[in-house]
């Protein structure tokens, strides 16, 4: 399948949504056949259609102080946080032209993300009966180990065509921010690749690397700048 790559670079959220939203009416409307959005958030929390509020742990107007808007919508899942930290991946698909299979969908973004961390030496893995890719991590040097989130994925579909997608945690010095929300709804902890590793990820790195792996697994792919005015 074709697709364009789009990368935003650093972007709002509510920025990135509205581009969402008009790639997604290009190929409902056949002006685009498939997209990639690739990008990075200022920091923001998004509640998912089965979020519950109360996993926000910290008060309105404290968000306010920090400069934390909190949005709902389309996707699957609960709360999470998106930051600076992170790349993410918006597969603006029309499975139409693959398989109308939404769980197939939703392990094959899981299988990329795992190809990917497999790269840098980072056995990733499933958690049944919990979207997303998972790592084990020593706790506090307790020989127990302790499952640790460091992909999040929560879509949407209409038409059969995808939106929102997945979340990776690069960088180390936002997981912090993880503290104001309970992630997924759950009682779990999240790392990222730097965490792991040890070392400085360059995000750039990561997206190249990202880019190659859902064109092996989607197929063909063409890169693009977005611009409003010129996909018509």
């Amino acid at each position: 399948m074709e697709f364009n790559v789009f990368d935003l670079g650093l972007v709002n959220f509510n920025d990135s949504w509205s581009i969402q939203r008009d790639i997604f009416n290009k190929v409902k409307n056949g002006k685009l056949t498939s997209a990639l959005v690739l990008c990075q958030h200022y920091p923001v929390i998004t509640l998912g259609r089965s979020a519950k509020r109360k996993n926000i742990l910290i008060s309105d107007d404290k968000l306010n102080s920090l400069g934390i808007p909190v949005y709902e919508v389309e996707r699957g899942g609960d709360v999470t946080y998106h930051g600076p930290g992170q790349i993410i991946a918006y597969p603006i698909f029309n499975l139409n032209l693959l398989k109308k299979d939404i769980h197939l969908f939703l392990r094959q973004l899981e299988e990329i993300t795992i190809n990917l961390l497999r790269e840098f030496k980072i056995e990733a893995k499933r958690n049944p009966g919990y979207t997303g890719v998972w790592v084990d991590q020593l706790k506090n040097n307790n020989p127990k180990l302790s499952l640790k989130k460091i992909a999040s994925i929560g879509i949407a579909i209409r038409n059969w065509i995808t939106f929102h997608g997945l979340s990776i945690n690069i960088k180390k010095f936002d997981l912090g921010k993880y503290s104001l929300i309970k992630p997924c709804g759950l009682e779990i902890e999240v790392t990222s690749i730097e965490s792991i590793l040890g070392r400085d990820i360059e995000i750039a790195l990561i997206k190249q690397k990202l880019r190659q792996k859902f064109k092996s697994f989607f197929g063909h792919k063409t890169s693009a700048f977005y611009k409003e005015d010129t996909h018509d």
